[in-house]
């Protein structure tokens, strides 16, 4: 958020704080007594230090969600000092490539001790930069504990040499080994600025990468943060290097350097990081946008799909890549379920503190909340009906918003098929299962879904034909992202590549085969002539087969 954007969000709050908010809206919890606040988390002297290491002739500032207020001046960053960063970067890793894989995977796994012990440093500045509640920035906290512990002992495994069979088998030795692709350009989003920062770096770097990362800047210290204890662990300095700025200024510049890119955010963005990748013959994986379908199925535990509703719609105040937009409830159970699900919904609470406590914290920025406004307000006047919230609640925040339910949504509306990105979802009734997956799939999107039922098989059936890189039965988002050996990563407009697991780690590589023949060449010899050879050759295919050699 600019600092136009930051007094945006205050002049809306005094607009509307005037106005009279209804009795039955969600309760605002203030943290306990003795909590710290935004401005004794961020001091001047934490960001100096944070800041230190990037390199940038200008100067930005970032915003606190919570209040709007100022929260630290930056330093931004030219394609001059782009470039300069990716030299750095460069020069620094042979090296680390050089380095023993084992080692390299150590210091992940010494990061992931020393993230758990200084949690609550982090936390502070998760909520202090992204205005979500405390127990939200803690799953981020957990997402890259895992990413590195999995990598601290899988790395090795992954990408070790592997023998392959040669063309002629003990004559031709054949070894695959995988080799860093060099620097990974890193473009990371705003809305989890420790799990898309350094947990989607983690792999690049125990396959002996350099990473130079571009976080957003209103999430800046997050990521140096998570830098700063890397170097802490272990890394060595120069292998990780950070530029700040305006995406469409610095964002191109990272492109255009890069041996490798990984991006998180929109769809239309990544379609033009594919393009400029594709241009230079450099791989690219990104993860994009969502709408993503959540599948109430008439035999599911209702308690239970209602409490992975609350965290699937509103985890992060919807700010989340992942979450659930699209609610399709069995109409022989919809009424008895949205009643539990409303009324839940309407005893979230609000609140903007540095503690335990929320239920869900506030937007990030004026034009997220300016989306959720929009779309609630379209839709309430083409005749949908709200079951729960609706508003703006500025007398918690200038940019929080109560978690809302929208019933009777046509496909006319924005908020059926944009992605709203905010604590709103949609509801819609189905007859049948063969419906109710073709309602969830008629999307461009392909990134996540839920299905609940108490027939796991059942459940795992339907799961397979939903059309999305991860589904998780009997639960939102969290069983499959957080199993940390499986990949993860969307289909269609959600983006191509995989987080997590062999494909996570093997993506920031290049596999290189080393083919050693022995005793006898691959030619005519011997004596033997062409057609000799060939018949030779012939037989030998043939009695492969038989052997069942591959």
């Amino acid at each position: 958020m600019t600092d136009s954007r930051a007094g945006q969000a205050s002049q809306t709050a005094i607009e509307d704080a005037g106005n009279a908010f209804p009795e039955d809206g969600n309760p605002a919890v203030a943290p306990p007594p003795g909590t710290r606040t935004v401005a004794e988390v961020v001091t001047p002297e934490l960001v100096a230090r944070l800041t230190g290491a990037v390199t940038g002739s200008g100067s930005t500032a970032s915003h606190t969600p919570f209040t709007g207020a100022r929260l630290a001046a930056l330093p931004e960053s030219t394609p001059e000092d782009v470039a300069a960063a990716f030299g750095r970067a460069r020069a620094a890793q042979p090296s680390w490539a050089a380095t023993p894989l084992r080692e390299r995977a150590a210091v992940l796994l010494r990061f992931h001790d020393l993230l758990l012990s200084r949690q609550s440093e982090v936390l502070d500045l998760v909520q202090s930069e992204t205005g979500k509640a405390r127990l939200h920035a803690h799953e981020e906290v957990l997402s890259v504990a895992s990413a590195a512990r999995h990598y601290g002992r899988k790395a090795p495994a992954y990408l070790g040499a592997r023998r392959r069979t040669g063309v002629i088998p003990l004559l031709t030795r054949v070894t695959e080994v995988r080799r860093p692709c060099g620097v990974v350009g890193q473009i990371a989003p705003w809305n989890y600025p420790l799990e898309l920062s350094v947990g989607d770096a983690l792999p690049a770097f125990a396959a002996g990468n350099a990473v130079v990362m571009k976080p957003d800047t209103e999430t800046a210290l997050t990521a140096l943060w998570a830098r700063e204890l890397m170097l802490e662990a272990g890394l060595p300095e120069g292998i990780w290097q950070v530029v700040l700025g305006e995406g469409p200024v610095v964002g191109p510049a990272v492109v255009a350097h890069a041996d490798y890119v990984s991006f998180t955010g929109s769809t239309r963005t990544g379609r033009e990081i594919a393009r400029s990748a594709g241009a230079r013959l450099v791989g690219c994986s990104l993860e994009l946008g969502g709408k993503n379908a959540m599948l109430v199925l008439r035999d599911a535990d209702l308690d239970r799909a209602v409490a992975g509703a609350i965290r699937g719609c509103f985890a992060s105040a919807g700010q989340l890549c992942i979450s659930m937009e699209r609610l399709y409830v069995d109409e022989s159970v919809a009424e008895e379920f949205l009643d539990r699900f409303a009324e839940r919904t309407r005893g979230l609470r609000l609140g903007a503190g540095l503690a335990y406590g929320a239920d869900m914290g506030s937007l990030v920025s004026e034009r997220q909340l300016a989306t959720v406004r929009r779309h609630v307000e379209e839709a309430r006047a083409g005749g949908a009906r709200l079951l729960a919230g609706g508003r703006h609640r500025p007398d918690v925040g200038p940019l929080f918003h109560e978690p809302t339910i929208l019933d009777g949504v046509e496909e006319s509306m924005a908020v059926h098929a944009e992605e709203t990105f905010g604590p709103v979802v949609s509801v819609y009734r189905f007859r049948t299962e063969e419906e109710a997956v073709e309602r969830a799939n008629a999307t461009a999107y392909g990134l996540n879904a839920s299905v609940w039922t108490r027939d796991g098989r059942r459940g795992r059936a339907i799961a397979e034909r939903l059309r999305a890189g991860t589904v998780n039965v009997n639960e939102s988002y969290a069983a499959a992202y957080g199993s940390v050996a499986a990949p993860m990563g969307g289909l269609g407009d959600s983006g191509l590549g995989r987080r997590h697991g062999r494909e996570g780690i093997a993506k920031y590589t290049e596999a290189q085969t080393v083919a050693q023949q022995r005793l006898l060449p691959l030619g005519p010899a011997f004596g033997l002539d062409d057609a000799r050879y060939a018949r030779l050759m012939s037989r030998g295919m043939r009695a492969m087969k038989a052997l069942r050699i591959r």
